[in-house]
């Protein structure tokens, strides 16, 4: 069963009140009774498991655990995943950069994002550009996104970024930004921790609790006012400051994402030895 369903955002969401009476008919129909007679829900994160209470009743698992999710260890870095990177998308220069890589869509907070680093531009010199990358920009919503960073040459869209380039785009980065309206897990931010990354992020990630328990980022709410926050107070930070984001970046990953730890957890509710 896709975690999703239990997302609250899903049933309250606009434009997708057609979606959200088909959900609760299959809850009717078939997935209370896989819930409520199963011996127990497993979870991603803490977020994930509290929330799951809100759009559906009765609701009454037996037990409720979370166990966390592991996400594999990136390669490692070498000069080559840069290249393939710049090969695919040269206007990103040699200076530093922010990060979004995800699909190009309304839920992912981008228009947000595009405003809120206009509005900063205007207030710091030397502001590092903004990757925006992933698929969508020939949506109609792309193109909106396209005519906001019009004319902006600090502004750049890398489509759709696979292998050795998604890799080189993650390795280059100052930090990640993701200012997501729903994020059932984000694995694109798991990466990023991974690769020894601070996630600039909205409390609509849901992992987004341990990210601050673990100094790995920053975190602020999905609106505009949010967005522009999580920006200044990144630009904000020290050198030190943000070594500091980026060990904890890596911390994270380690305790709550490695395929080995999140396997341990995993063994550990089945009583696996």
């Amino acid at each position: 069963m896709p975690h999703g369903m239990l997302d609250p955002y899903f049933q309250r969401a606009k434009g997708r009140k057609i979606k959200a009476l088909r959900n609760l008919l299959f809850w009717v129909a078939v997935e209370q009774h896989l819930i409520n007679n199963a011996a127990a829900l497993l979870f991603t994160c803490q977020t994930e498991r509290l929330l799951a209470r809100e759009p559906f009743g009765p609701y009454r698992p037996k037990k409720q655990l979370v166990v966390g999710l592991g996400v594999d260890q990136p390669p490692p870095y070498t000069a080559e995943m840069t290249a393939a990177l710049k090969a695919l998308c040269p206007e990103i220069g040699t200076g530093p950069y922010l990060l979004f890589l995800s699909r190009i869509h309304p839920k992912k907070g981008l228009d947000l994002l595009i405003d809120a680093y206009l509005q900063a531009q205007e207030k710091f010199d030397n502001m590092p550009r903004l990757l925006i990358a992933g698929p969508g920009i020939d949506t109609s919503y792309g193109q909106q996104i396209a005519a906001k960073a019009k004319g902006n040459n600090e502004i750049v869209f890398g489509g759709m970024l696979t292998g050795m380039a998604k890799w080189g785009a993650f390795y280059g980065c100052e930090a990640f930004i993701l200012p997501s309206h729903q994020e059932n897990f984000g694995i694109a931010v798991v990466e990023a921790l991974a690769c020894g990354k601070p996630v600039l992020i909205s409390d609509q990630v849901n992992i987004y609790r341990e990210i601050q328990s673990n100094n790995a980022g920053i975190v602020k709410s999905d609106t505009e006012k949010g967005t522009v926050a999580l920006l200044e107070t990144w630009l904000e930070k020290s050198a030190e400051e943000k070594v500091k984001l980026a060990e904890g970046a890596r911390r994270a990953y380690e305790r709550y994402y490695s395929p080995g730890n999140a396997g341990k957890a995993m063994m550990e509710v089945f009583k696996i030895d």
